[in-house]
């Protein structure tokens, strides 16, 4: 039994976040207190089957509750701005679902309303903590790949079907699973973008955003580095296998994704590859969270669609909960800060005006650099 107080946690938005309500109440350092839906018959299902007393359909209830230490945000995207910026203002420390915001804007003012607060805020930014990542990141602070010369991300994925606000949703605007990896690897912030676009969606679906392209690809200058890295990201009308990955090219040793599910990743020692195993990194967390980097909330049938195409996503769940409960614990900003949000979202933002523009190089705004 952990003899800190815990942290009192409000979850809202129960699709995807009903996948981490289980992993808050079994956290020795947390307590998962309420829950937010706006159906009321969807809010006592999800609160019966995970014995939840505290419920809400009202977002400002939840933020009035005086007994909720933080919030995670897991609602649409189009509501993730102003959720987080009420949320700081009514003084909870905020766990928010990617992307940061839309627009350089929100997430300056999310930034603002962080600071202002003295809370924590952290995007949950899956990939950030998959196995894969963890892999990687190990090579690379133990040396084995060398220097590294080059980065690579991709995320293609067909979202006919979902919720109507993606629909014709540009690209970029969703790209901190292809982003991320690169920046936290390099251990660099973005300093300018360059993207082009590709090809065309359907008629009926650019109407929403204004955005014609099938496939926005992006050049990414690094802040104080000579490494630059690439961005690939489509959402309709390109076939595709569902694939969120990166390569990281060294001097020394190079790793790559594996082409489709299940062909293995690769890592290159000079000219030669060799098929690697990724392992289960669950002994870096408290013992009673580890199961859920192998399983998931649900049985299949109910399991949220992100969390089935996304292949678990990689076993973060518990270790972004960690991180988040951890860091307001410990009384020190999250891994992934607010700023640090704000500079791997805004890489999207700029990407897709740079398309717009034909390509023009579009610097991130200073306040993302810090």
């Amino acid at each position: 039994m952990s003899s800190v107080t815990p942290v009192r946690v409000g979850i809202v938005g129960l699709g995807f976040g009903a996948e981490f309500i289980p992993i808050y109440q079994r956290h020795p350092d947390a307590e998962l207190v309420a829950i937010c839906r706006r159906d009321p018959a969807g809010l006592n299902e999800v609160g019966d089957a995970f014995g939840v007393e505290g419920r809400y359909t009202s977002y400002e209830e939840l933020l009035a509750d005086s007994t909720v230490d933080a919030i995670h945000i897991n609602t649409p995207i189009p509501d993730h701005a102003a959720q987080s910026i009420a949320a700081l203002e009514a003084g909870k420390h905020v766990a928010c679902t990617v992307p940061m915001a839309t627009s350089l804007e929100d997430c300056e003012a999310i930034a603002a309303a962080a600071a202002a607060s003295g809370k924590n805020y952290m995007m949950m930014e899956t990939v950030v903590y998959s196995r894969e990542f963890l892999f990687v990141q190990k090579l690379v602070r133990d040396g084995e790949l060398g220097r590294l010369q080059f980065l690579r991300g991709s995320h293609q994925q067909e979202m006919g079907g979902w919720p109507g606000y993606w629909e014709g949703l540009p690209p970029m605007y969703y790209a901190t699973h292809a982003v991320s990896p690169l920046l936290r690897l390099a251990d660099r912030r973005a300093e300018s973008v360059s993207c082009v676009g590709s090809g065309r969606i359907d008629e009926a679906l650019i109407g929403k955003y204004g955005s014609p392209f099938a496939v926005e690809s992006a050049h990414i200058r690094l802040h104080e580095s000579d490494i630059a890295a690439e961005v690939t990201r489509s959402l309709f009308n390109t076939a595709r296998e569902y694939r969120e990955s990166f390569d990281v090219y060294g001097s020394e040793r190079s790793f790559e994704w594996e082409q489709t599910h299940g062909s293995g990743f690769v890592v290159f020692t000079g000219e030669e590859p060799a098929t690697v195993e990724i392992p289960d990194f669950a002994e870096l967390l408290p013992e009673e969270i580890r199961s859920f980097t192998t399983q998931g909330v649900y049985d299949d049938t109910h399991e949220h669609l992100s969390f089935v195409q996304g292949g678990g996503h990689g076993g973060s769940h518990p270790h972004l909960v960690n991180e988040f409960v951890s860091s307001i614990v410990e009384g020190r900003p999250s891994s992934i800060d607010a700023r640090t949000a704000a500079n791997w979202t805004a890489v999207g933002i700029v990407a897709h005006d740079s398309a717009m523009a034909g390509g023009t190089p579009v610097a991130l705004p200073e306040f993302t650099l810090a």
